[in-house]
């Protein structure tokens, strides 16, 4: 028996073919409060698959702090690469 099909609002992003991308994205809610709560479900996910998890190893907190770093390198670029020609001597 063949399943029900499902609607273009219902279906994720790794789901929607190439030719239903923009009317895929037309359907999403980009309001202040779609916005935070896709990234509250992200965060949820994120969460619960890496950090909430019964034998838990290192994997989620490691993936937190490499991303805490490349954050920070971002941040500080311009000084890093300011200071790169500088001679000490």
């Amino acid at each position: 028996m063949a399943q029900p099909p499902v609607f273009l609002k219902d279906t994720k992003l790794m789901d929607v073919k190439l030719g239903q991308l923009g009317s895929w994205l037309a359907m999403r809610d980009f309001t202040p409060s779609g916005i935070l709560g896709g990234m509250r479900r992200g965060y949820d996910r994120y969460y619960n698959k890496y950090i909430n998890v019964r034998k838990g190893g290192l994997g989620g907190i490691s993936m937190l702090l490499a991303g805490y770093i490349v954050l920070s390198y971002m941040w500080s670029y311009s000084h890093i690469k300011h200071e790169r020609r500088r001679k000490y001597h």
